[in-house]
């Protein structure tokens, strides 16, 4: 387990002095039966004196994800796959003033909810991460950490693996998770920092290295990077994703009009469907 219960969180609790209330965090899902449990564990455990709303964003399992997450009192929500479809059912099932964005495989640190609060409360800052942790004893893990760190520090750029958080408010009226099979999490945090500062919490989250031992730590980081180009180069989001997945491009992948970054990535429906009008035009 990541953290532990602070006497001072048990003293709160038991007094009945008021912990930090009003978080929900979403969990986007898909057959993570191996690790759904150990997350929404240590997102009860390390939540000091509060009691966030848990919400399990399921994206069609067939495994027992959905029947291990309601079993730890977590909310199962169901969509469509895909994180940014996932991520967003979730948050439009969200009842909570703060809402924290967790992978499935990534644990939170001691205390987090204040921790959340604690950065939201900066003046100007309008979302937040933690720092990042990876669960292996590697050297190149350890530079990787430090790297990440150093840039979302730097640039204001963490990733979804950190875990982001910030006000329901701000989250809705920017229209959410855009509709990309990969990347929104990186151009989410973009609109965001237009609106104000992005910052790191005092605390790391530990995700899984899971991805960077199956695809190798070298192709691992070389694949996130040539995503990143690719993204800002305006190719189709649908062939970035495959490229990451290692697979091969579908015509479904093809059909998506490729468009400049900066003008259509992170429109979705009908705003997507009006730039490709206006580019037409």
């Amino acid at each position: 387990m990541m953290c532990t219960t602070h006497r001072e969180d048990r003293l709160g609790e038991l007094t009945g002095a008021p912990g930090v209330s009003g978080l929900s965090v979403i969990v986007p899902a898909w057959n993570e039966a191996a690790a759904i449990g150990p997350t929404l564990e240590a997102l009860k455990t390390c939540a000091g004196g509060s009691r966030p709303e848990l919400i399990v964003a399921d994206g069609g399992s067939e495994d027992s994800t959905q029947k291990i997450a309601r079993s730890m009192g977590a909310v199962v929500v169901s969509s469509d796959p895909g994180r940014a479809h996932q991520m967003n059912a979730g948050a439009a099932a969200a009842a909570g003033e703060w809402l924290l964005f967790l992978h499935a495989d990534t644990l939170v640190p001691g205390d987090y909810p204040r921790k959340i609060r604690d950065t939201l409360a900066q003046p100007g800052v309008v979302a937040g991460a933690f720092q990042l942790g990876i669960d292996a004893p590697n050297r190149s893990l350890r530079a990787i950490e430090w790297c990440v760190n150093l840039r979302s520090r730097w640039r204001s750029l963490p990733y979804g693996d950190q875990g982001l958080f910030m006000r329901a408010q701000t989250f809705h009226s920017l229209g959410g998770y855009a509709d990309l099979p990969v990347m929104e999490d990186y151009e989410l945090v973009r609109r965001l920092s237009k609106r104000g500062r992005v910052r790191l919490a005092p605390a790391s989250v530990r995700t899984s290295a899971r991805r960077w031992l199956r695809q190798g730590i070298v192709c691992a980081t070389m694949t996130n990077q040539a995503c990143i180009i690719g993204y800002h180069l305006g190719v189709n989001p649908y062939r970035l994703a495959a490229w990451r997945d290692g697979r091969c491009v579908s015509r479904h992948d093809t059909d998506w009009q490729d468009h400049d970054a900066d003008s259509t990535h992170g429109r979705t429906g009908v705003d997507r469907q009006h730039a490709t009008s206006s580019a037409d035009g």
